[in-house]
This record gives C-alpha cells, sequence and structure tokens, in this order.
C-alpha cells in the first residue's frame, strides 16, 4: 500500500473537507464588494470587511500547507525523540479519517498494530469527518469501536496514538469516559501520544472562528487527569500543534 502523501494533501483536505466554509466566504465576499457598489457606503469599511474576509480563507491554507505538508509530520521522526519503553503492541485510533496507519505500520514494521474507529454519526455531526471519511484509505482489519469500550484487555498496549482524532469526541463526558478506557488498556510504562490543536491564540489566528473546533489545554488536562492519566511531556510541533505524551498515574 502507497503510504507516501500527496503533494499539498493537507491544504487539499482543508479545502475539500470545508468547502461550505469557502463558499460562504465568497459569497460574503461578493456580498460586500456588490454592496458597496449599489449603495456606495464607506470605501475603509468595504476594504476593512474584505481583508477580513480574505484573510479568514487563505490563513487556513497557508499555516495548513506549514503544518501538514511542510513540517514533515508525517514522516513520524518526532516519535523518536519520546521515551518509548515498548512498540510490541500498538493502537490508532481515529475518527474515521486515517492518513496514519499505514505510515505507523512501515515506521513500526515488528510491531503488531491494531486500528480502531470509533465515529458515530449521532454524536459525531461535523460536516468535515463526513466528507473525510468519504475519502479516507481504510487500514485492513481496523475495526469499529464506542469511545465507551475499546474491545482489549487490561494492560495490554505498549503505545496508544490519537493523531488528531480525539477532538471529534465533543463531549467532555464522552472524553473522559474514551481516555478511562485509553487508560485501561495501557501497559504500566506504556503511552498515549495525543496530538491535538489547541483553542489558543496561535490557532485563532490561524483559522480564525475555526478554532472553536478544538479544545483548550486546561480542557484536555482536565480529562486526562479525570482518566488518571498524568503528562509526561508536552511537545509544540510547530505553534500551532501540541503532542501530549500520557502515561498512567500509578499513584492513583
Amino acid at each position: 500500500m502507497e503510504i507516501r502523501r500527496r503533494k499539498f494533501q493537507g491544504v487539499l483536505n482543508i479545502l475539500s473537507f470545508n468547502r461550505h466554509f469557502y463558499y460562504i466566504g465568497l459569497i460574503a465576499l461578493l456580498a460586500v464588494v456588490l454592496g458597496h457598489y449599489l449603495f456606495s457606503y464607506n470605501d475603509y469599511l468595504k476594504w476593512f470587511l474584505v481583508v477580513i474576509i480574505i484573510y479568514g480563507l487563505l490563513a487556513p491554507l497557508l499555516v495548513s500547507v506549514y503544518v501538514y505538508d511542510f513540517s514533515k509530520y508525517y514522516d513520524f521522526k518526532w516519535v523518536d525523540n519520546i521515551n518509548l519503553k515498548g512498540n510490541n503492541n500498538l493502537v490508532n485510533i481515529n475518527a474515521g479519517f486515517d492518513e496514519t496507519s499505514f505510515i505507523l505500520k512501515n515506521k513500526f514494521q515488528s510491531s503488531n498494530l491494531q486500528v480502531f474507529d470509533f465515529y458515530n454519526q449521532t454524536r459525531h455531526t461535523e460536516q468535515a469527518i463526513k466528507r473525510a471519511r468519504k475519502v479516507s484509505r481504510v487500514y485492513q482489519a481496523t475495526k469499529l469501536i464506542s469511545t465507551s469500550k475499546i474491545p482489549l484487555k487490561d494492560s495490554s498496549v505498549d503505545i496508544l496514538f490519537l493523531l488528531s482524532a480525539a477532538h471529534e469526541v465533543r463531549s467532555n463526558e464522552e472524553k473522559e469516559l474514551f481516555f478511562n478506557e485509553c487508560s485501561r488498556v495501557l501497559k504500566k510504562g506504556g503511552k498515549v501520544l495525543v496530538v491535538e490543536h489547541l483553542r489558543d491564540l496561535p490557532n485563532f489566528l490561524a483559522f480564525t472562528v475555526g478554532f472553536m473546533h478544538f479544545f483548550s489545554r486546561k480542557t484536555w488536562m482536565s480529562v486526562f487527569g479525570k482518566a488518571n492519566l498524568k503528562l509526561e511531556e508536552e511537545i509544540k510541533f510547530t505553534p500551532f500543534m501540541s503532542v501530549f505524551v500520557l502515561e498512567k498515574n500509578n499513584k492513583k
């Protein structure tokens, strides 16, 4: 199976999965220009609105090119800098859009990799993820699960990957249940690697109102703590993306 991503795959994904946002933006831009022509309102206001709309359309694309196409995130060499005590049993959990399982299997060729998809169409209702699922490559033997039950034995996983997937679980209560399951299946000394954009200033500047789709660092820390997971390390992979390296909190 081909594991290389196409050139500018990240920005193409943004345009494809969030095309409704760009349709609205272009309509708004046309309305501003046409409104100025018809009603001759203040030029400064017109240009202010034009700049804001164009910024809102272009900034996410430029940041996506940087993060997903030029930063080498998908090389997964950044994983080599994390203190991993074992890699025999790996789990990769996604929300139905899987760009990473084939790459992970290629990187950890001797490991047992299991892949799970927690997407639930009644709970996870974002249009972008629905569109993403239609074009996603499906890793062989991917199993559909619920966020309340990972079908694995206690303390059986060395590394559990949640790569830009956990924010699709919108309810904090559901997130806590899900991460409790992640904690349950994790071995002592095992790692949960959570990669997420955050609801913070850099991501607001990058995605404008779209940053509301993400969650704050405070929210994630609360969820991890309630799931008996402790933060071992936090890595800023570009100013826009955070990697949380979690372990079981064995003191509890």
